[in-house]
């Protein structure tokens, strides 16, 4: 602690103290992670307590109640930042990457790998995570759970997910580092730390070509590209079209560059990952609307090619220009669509994010009580009779989620020496009103794929 004047102290990284919330309900406690100068005036970055991290926020002195403030303990280690004054060249107020050799050069081209180590880190988990996957490779999220330790104390190997692979939570990936990007006719600003080129985290916004995903520096260099960019849609097979909403599958090891920035796009939104390169193991379903200018992307979900848990989703992500608008109902639709047509029962990845868990159950939710409505008695019996494999084989969905949905539901019953089940009015009530605002799915008939074996492929 520094004493600045009487009565006045320093505000430094790693102290704790309330802070006035910008939607005006009230003070919460929260972390300061960074501070920088702008125009000689401080700014601080916070993490606010049990809030999600895309949330956290540069706020001045004005909004912070120091009378309260909590200074780190000798023995917390608190990771320190200083971003410095804003329009000094050797210090941004954003972070970049952490590792030179992390990042892909500004080109598109000369993707790296993550160095080896990164893969052997271990991830606190906070409930945040985006699906994960269980490979390096597509924009998955990986997954490690805090608990996850060896005999001796020492953390597990994480399992490595997607293209991204578990990180700790140190001082540049626990801040954002890119302000804002501009994809197609939007403008939005990102939720999370991306390993973007170091250049681009000074900018005040990133310009990314809605059809390659190639990132530039500048609206110039934008409108340059677009005179050369050949694609006016995703690379890869359409194998879905009905109406304006097209899906393309990629393979990442045909279409690394793709890949590989929509890797980086994906992790601007997805927390407590880090971008690792080999997207080939993997397969991405990118998903668009179409009009005359093309086909949006507006979400996506990668995939293993080889999954030994039957994992049908390894990372999914509903732009957040797109999202409470079905699009990730639509989305987990249709992988459990890609299931049937090959005979399996799937699952994401888990655990699941907080928002992934809560589409996921919705959409089990809705799917398992449109089964169960559906239903008629049996010849000789006066209720209908349904076993949760049963119900697994018609929707695809693994037991496992079966059971957990129908007891979050509170549906399952023990009378008389057997299980019933028990729709409710209210459940019923609820489901109708839930359906009617589903107005877009997916029509199977428009669904034209037929599905590979990867194991009698060699290397994919």
């Amino acid at each position: 602690m520094t004493v600045m004047a009487e009565g006045e102290v320093e505000i430094t990284e790693g102290c704790r103290l309330p802070v006035l919330l910008t939607n005006g309900d009230g003070w919460h406690w929260a972390e300061i992670l960074a501070k920088k100068d702008v125009n000689d005036k401080p700014l601080f970055y916070v993490h606010y307590d049990d809030f999600n991290k895309r949330l956290d926020e540069w706020v001045p002195e004005e909004r912070m109640d120091v009378t309260k403030m909590e200074f780190p303990r000798k023995d917390q280690k608190t990771p320190k930042k200083e971003v410095g004054k804003a329009g000094q060249a050797p210090s941004s107020s954003r972070p970049g990457s952490p590792d030179t050799s992390a990042v892909v050069n500004g080109s598109g081209g000369g993707h790296k790998k993550m160095p080896v180590n990164s893969r052997k880190r271990k991830l606190e988990d906070d409930g945040t995570e985006s699906m994960p996957s269980s490979r390096s490779g597509t924009p998955s999220i990986p997954h490690v759970n805090s608990s996850q330790e060896m005999d001796g104390g020492k953390p597990a190997a994480p399992r490595q997910t997607g293209s991204m692979v578990a990180h700790h939570d140190d001082a540049i990936t626990r801040m954002k580092n890119i302000e804002l990007i501009e994809l197609g006719r939007f403008r939005i600003k990102p939720w999370y730390f991306s390993p973007y080129p170091q250049g681009l985290t000074s900018l005040p916004i990133v310009y990314i070509c809605e059809f390659c995903l190639k990132y530039v520096k500048s609206s110039k260099c934008l409108e340059r590209h677009l005179t050369k960019c050949l694609l006016k849609h995703p690379p890869g097979n359409e194998i879905y079209r009905k109406s304006n909403i097209s899906i393309f599958e990629i393979d990442g090891r045909k279409n690394k560059n793709y890949a590989q920035n929509l890797c980086l796009l994906a992790k601007l939104f997805l927390d407590h990952k880090t971008l690792y390169y080999d997207t080939d193991p993997f397969l991405f379903y990118v998903s668009c609307e179409m009009d005359v200018k093309g086909y949006h992307i507006f979400g996506y979900f990668s995939k293993e090619k080889e999954s030994s848990e039957d994992y049908n989703v390894a990372c999914i992500l509903t732009l957040p220009p797109y999202q409470k608008k079905g699009f990730g109902k639509l989305l987990i639709e249709f992988s459990y669509e890609l299931s049937k047509v090959e005979g399996k029962t799937g699952s994401p990845e888990k655990p699941l994010s907080d928002l992934g868990l809560l589409s996921y159950r919705s959409y089990w939710s809705q799917t398992i009580t449109e089964i169960l409505l559906s239903l008629k008695p049996e010849e000789g019996n006066e209720k209908p009779i349904i076993t949760i494999n049963d119900i697994s084989e018609m929707t695809s969905i693994k037991k496992e989620d079966v059971i957990s949905t129908l007891q979050h539901l509170n549906l399952i019953n023990y009378y008389k020496g057997q299980y019933i089940i028990v729709l409710s009015r209210e459940l019923l009530k609820s489901h109708y009103k839930s359906m009617s605002k589903r107005k877009i799915r997916i029509d199977p008939k428009c669904l034209h794929w037929q599905p590979k074996d990867w194991s009698k492929r060699g290397k994919w």
